[in-house]
Parts: C-alpha cells; structure tokens; sequence
C-alpha cells in the first residue's frame, strides 16, 4: 500500500507538471506564432526578402523555429501556425504590416484611412573622403563578408563629416532595403516630440493629462519622464518569457493603452527602467493630437521623413492605428545614417532647424537615476560601456544589433543593421568602432 500511495502522489504531480506545463504554453502560443507572422510578413512585403532566408536566420531560435508559415502574396498577409495556436499579419500600402488581434483584415481595411504614396525626396548623402574611404574598406569587408566582429550582419554605413566613407551590405540587402529598427525607433519617437514641441503641439515638462491616470501618482507623469524611462510605472521588459513587452508586442490591439494602465511603482522621476512600453505611451499621447491616422503619419512625413529625404517608410501601426515607436520602423541603412546625422548636426539639417533648439543637448542630458547610461530615448556612453570609444558618444539601440552610433568629437556617425543575437553572436561594438576611429 505504501508504494502504490507513492506512485499515486508521483503521478498526480507528474499529471500536475504537465497540466502546468501545457497552460504556460498556451499563454506563449499567440507571443510564438504572432512573432514569426509579424516578423516575416515585414521581412517580405517591406523589405523584400526571401522566406527561407528569413527563416533559416531571424526565426530560427527558440519555439519560434518551429512554426508553420504561409506567405499569401496576392492578399499580402502570412499565417504561422504552431501546435494549436495561430497568428496573421498583413501588410497594407502606406502602412506596413500590422499583427491582426480581434479583428479581420477585411475589417480592419474598412476603418483605415486614406494614406497618399509617399512622395520621392530623392538622394542627398554625398560620398566622402576618398582617401578615408580606402582606408576603411578592409575593415567593412571583415565586418559584412568576413563576419569578423561576429553577428549576421545586413548593412554598415559610416559617415564622416556629412559624406559617406564606408557602405557595404550582406547578400539579399541593397541600399534600397528598408530594414526594422527595433527600438532604434524610440529615437525616431524622441525627434518627433521635440518636432511636436517646437510646433506647440506638446509641452514635455507639463502632467499628460491621460484620463487613466486622473486620481492617482500617475497623474504626475510627463514626457520627459517616459522618454528618460523614468514613469514609475510597473513594467517588465525580459524578452524570453511572457513578459510585458512580449504581451504587449504580439497579443494587445492596443499598445500604448495596455503600458498606461500598469500600475505605479515608484515616484515619477526617481527610478529608472528601460520600457518599450513607455515609448508607446508616448506615441498614442501624439497621436491624440490628430484627427486621423493619416493625418498623424502625413505630419511624421512631412515634418520629420521629408526633411531627412527619408522616402517610403513604414511606421508600422498596431490594431489601434498608432505607430508602434517603441519597435517596428523600416528605412534605408542610409536613411538612418541621415537620422544621426541631424542629431550630430544639433537638429539641423542642411542648415534649416528641424529641432528645437537645445534639444541635441536635452537629448544627450543623463536621466538622473540612469548611472549615465541614458538620457532621453538615446543610449549614453557617459558609463563607458564602449571603453575605447569617446565619451561623447551617443546611440539609438536595437533588439538583435541594430544600432546608429553617433560620435561628435569625431564628426562621425556609424549604422550597424543585422542579426546579432545574445548571447553567443554578438557583435563586438566596441573594437569595430575603435578600428574605424583609428583608421580615420
């Protein structure tokens, strides 16, 4: 009696293990399936790649690389399927691709707005220092082809005094490829509101006046607290398990809604944690200020993409129609070059004032609790996390190794775009951007 009464217990947890185990799963399902299907739709329809390329490198890791996928090219969507769980993304003209939750693509064509072609603004990076250039081509050659500072990488831009002095892209990937941010788009969102703030349209030091957090320490919440990701507000941004960032990603129709109502934590400005989630906040707070969709995306155009010469991007929108500013633009590698070129040149492009003035300097103004590694929607190198990089150094990051680095004292700003994943394959930052300042 005594055996089977232990069997019995050994098999009630077992049971209980696998029951656990089965539940869990089924929370990851739409995160496993939304993932592969946004991702791979973008990859596609926006920036023209292959799917089994896409597979075999951006999918192939965790459950991920176990998913079923269908691209349907006439109605422009893909299905991933895993186990019993199933995800589409679509992509819409103007738009990009958005993961459809709670609605269907018939449905959601139905309620967007009219979004003109983007209009050409043609080529306006000129090519640098010949000289310079020589110079830096074995250490571009090692970088893309070689794989020589580790990752998988898609494109490298250097620019140096305006002009380009290194360009070199992986196969499949050309200077016409619009390539995913990740949360380099936070940076974009930055620019936007110091845009939106020299037009009056926002104040970063006022309270949000979001109804959600009327009656309670949130009320207390501005701008320049969420972009120092400083809010207060309970978050957890672990990319590998049901995470906040991961639920808001791939299973909320609304992004900037599911941030703004987690609770508070700490008091506004005090404690400071990285959020993709606070970006998102920020980004439906502006799209508040338009009457539509298009109209929100035709302001970005016309006041931010248009003075770069930035052509065709996708800022890609949730279900709610708001951009997703914490993850999901698509631009040329030499687009981004631009980007960092007007945060080099204090806001300033071909010398017409884009940002406020004082804003570069805001920007790269340290959070209070962020130890110097941070300061508004911008990566600092105060910390010295790059040791044998200048001090001035300033970044947009991204998931997977995307990155535009930007180094005044050297008049230089380097782009980085592929695939560098953690922890095995990342790539060696810190000794590529010593290698280039050296050669210079």
């Amino acid at each position: 009696m005594k055996a089977k009464h232990i069997w019995r217990i050994a098999g009630a947890v077992v049971l209980a293990a696998v029951l656990g185990g089965c539940i869990y799963l089924n929370t990851l399902m739409p995160i496993i399936t939304g993932y592969a299907a946004k991702n791979l739709a973008s990859a596609v329809f926006v920036s023209g790649r292959q799917q089994a390329d896409v597979e075999a490198l951006d999918l192939n890791f965790s459950f991920i690389k176990f998913t079923r996928n269908k691209v349907d090219a006439q109605a422009r969507t893909v299905t991933s399927r895993f186990l019993w769980s199933k995800s589409v993304a679509a992509y819409r003209d103007g738009y990009g691709v958005t993961l459809l939750r709670g609605k269907k693509l018939a449905q959601l064509q139905a309620e967007e707005y009219p979004l003109e072609p983007c209009p050409s603004y043609g080529e306006v990076l000129q090519q640098g220092d010949s000289a310079i250039s020589a110079r830096l081509e074995p250490i571009a050659k090692a970088f893309v082809d070689e794989h020589s500072y580790n990752g998988h990488p898609f494109a490298f831009v250097v620019l140096h005094k305006g002009g380009i002095v290194a360009e070199r892209y992986g196969e499949g990937i050309g200077a016409d490829t619009q390539l995913l941010s990740w949360s380099m788009g936070k940076s974009f969102t930055n620019a936007l509101v110091g845009i939106m703030a020299r037009d009056s349209l926002v104040d970063i030091n006022a309270p949000m006046d979001i109804p959600q957090w009327q009656g309670d320490g949130r009320a207390a919440i501005t701008l320049n607290n969420l972009m120092q990701m400083q809010s207060g507000l309970q978050w957890n941004e672990d990319y590998g398990n049901r995470s906040d960032v991961n639920v808001m990603l791939h299973c909320e129709k609304d992004m900037g809604l599911y941030a703004l109502d987690k609770p508070l934590e700490h008091e506004p400005g005090t404690y400071w944690y990285y959020s993709s989630g606070s970006t998102n906040i920020v980004m439906r707070y502006l799209r508040g200020k338009f009457g539509s969709d298009a109209e929100f995306l035709g302001y970005i155009r016309e006041r931010l993409f248009k003075p770069l010469h930035i052509s065709g991007a996708h800022f890609e929108p949730d279900m709610s129609g708001t951009p997703v500013g914490s993850s999901y633009l698509y631009v040329t590698a030499r687009d981004f070059a631009r980007f960092g070129e007007l945060f080099l040149e204090d806001g300033c492009v071909d010398g017409e004032r884009i940002l406020p003035e004082g804003w570069v300097d805001y920007t790269v103004t340290p959070a209070s609790a962020s130890e110097g590694r941070y300061g508004a929607f911008f990566w600092l190198n105060l910390g010295h996390s790059l040791p044998d990089v200048p001090e001035d150094t300033f970044s947009c990051n991204g998931h997977d190794g995307q990155q535009i680095y930007i180094i005044p004292s050297k008049e230089l700003v380097v782009v980085i775009l592929g695939y560098s994943p953690k922890p095995d394959r990342v790539i060696d930052f810190n000794t590529l951007l010593k290698d280039i300042i050296n050669t210079l």
